[in-house]
């Protein structure tokens, strides 16, 4: 088969890397790639936002299988239109992307269905909102309610610096469009896991939950950003938990979604906290997570390709698991998730044993490859503990500690 995977990141690196062991694909292609990914996929230069030139090259290459990584493409309608032209496509359609678009849309679609999630209100209107928080106190969460590339979220410590993010978001139009709703809710008390899952309307077909640490610097200090590192699976995350969560939540949205005339076809993702109450949604996402992914798919026993096509098919994929962790380290660009310097030289890494290196924010050049992003790449590591698997990454990192220009946490899977 000729596959194509649309995007650029570590998740859409994950996703080529496992396909690649495939025997079933004939030609590997990804849009855009990047400078990891041009090691095993053709890579095409066409933009993940591109629609029409992308759906010219999957008929022009008779694609048998587009995978969507990233959420701005299926907001803009990818699915949609690659159906309409007859392409087979894994992703969900606008319609459907719209409980990642819009948080507004997704918390009042959770409380129709009784779908476990933090109180909220929503307002377009700042002096509303600050009396309102004025009202809550502290700590409380504000959120840009359109798709702000993982940086539209601020948890509060105190009611100041709530006020600051609604003129930041409502007045100063630091979101643009993607703020001009926000949403702010309570803030949930717990720890924090992700759980995906492979669906096809009511099909629901969960993975092993994953945990990502989103705050930039060591002991969770620090801006949040769109994710410091990760580990799959999640010690205390129970099988209990897990069948709570796929029941009451991945289902109960698959099955609401049709009732809503929104079928969804794709990667279901919910970010959830384990409170005293039992698990609560943050957020929804329409596709694979980032940097979840880059520890989540390594774990996977089963053909990705034949998992794609059965999902499709509604036929039950019959998920395998090896029993290992998996532990990944991002390493990013000095100043990120503010301002940061592109065309850095980034040095070989010796992989250390089991370890492996997804790319990022990448580019290939002449004399090699340079960062193209903020989160530049990913160390991880397969082993058959947490301890062994940080120890694997560690010391694959150490090759990194004289290059200027980058920075990781030291501390990933430790909390």
């Amino acid at each position: 088969m000729n596959v194509l995977v649309i995007g650029k990141g570590g998740r859409e690196h994950s996703i080529l890397l496992k396909l690649a062991e495939s025997a079933d694909i004939k030609n590997l292609y990804a849009a855009p790639g990047n400078g990891g990914i041009a090691q095993h996929a053709t890579c095409v230069a066409i933009n993940e936002t591109e629609i029409d030139q992308l759906v010219d090259f999957a008929k022009r290459n008779q694609i048998d299988l587009t995978v969507v990584g990233p959420e701005k493409p299926l907001l803009d309608g990818i699915a949609n239109r690659f159906q309409d032209e007859g392409l087979k496509v894994f992703a969900p359609t606008k319609e459907a992307a719209l409980l990642e678009g819009s948080k507004s849309f997704a918390k009042e679609f959770m409380q129709k269905y009784a779908i476990p999630t933090a109180g909220y209100a929503t307002f377009t209107d700042p002096e509303e909102a600050k009396s309102h928080i004025k009202e809550n106190g502290a700590p409380i969460v504000i959120k840009a309610d359109g798709l702000a590339a993982g940086k539209g979220v601020v948890v509060a410590e105190t009611v100041e610096e709530a006020l600051e993010a609604v003129d930041n978001m409502l007045v100063n139009k630091a979101f643009a469009e993607a703020g001009e709703t926000i949403v702010v809710e309570e803030c949930l008390v717990g720890k924090e896991f992700s759980l995906m899952a492979f669906v096809n309307e009511g099909n629901v077909y969960p993975m092993v939950p994953a945990r990502d640490h989103k705050r930039a610097y060591d002991n969770d200090q620090g801006p949040n950003t769109g994710g410091m590192g990760a580990f799959a699976p999640v010690e205390d995350i129970t099988p209990e938990i897990i069948a709570y969560t796929t029941r009451e939540v991945l289902q109960k949205t698959a099955d609401g979604m049709v009732e809503e005339g929104r079928p969804f076809t794709g990667i279901l993702y919910a970010g959830l906290m384990q409170t005293e109450d039992g698990p609560k949604v943050i957020e929804f996402n329409t596709r694979f997570g980032d940097p979840e992914t880059q520890v989540v798919l390594p774990l996977l026993q089963n053909d990705l390709l034949q998992v794609f096509l059965d999902v499709l098919d509604g036929k039950d994929p019959q998920l395998k698991w090896d029993d290992q962790v998996a532990l990944g380290v991002v390493v990013a660009s000095v100043g990120y998730p503010g301002s940061y310097e592109k065309g850095v030289q980034l040095p070989e890494i010796p992989r250390e044993g089991n370890a492996y290196v997804v790319h990022a924010g990448t580019k290939k050049v002449a004399d090699g490859i340079v960062s193209d992003g903020g989160r530049v790449l990913l160390v991880g590591a397969k082993e058959t503990n947490m301890n062994e698997a940080a120890k694997t990454v560690y010391q694959t990192l150490k090759s990194l500690d004289d290059t200027d220009g980058f920075f990781y946490r030291k501390d990933i899977g430790k909390h």
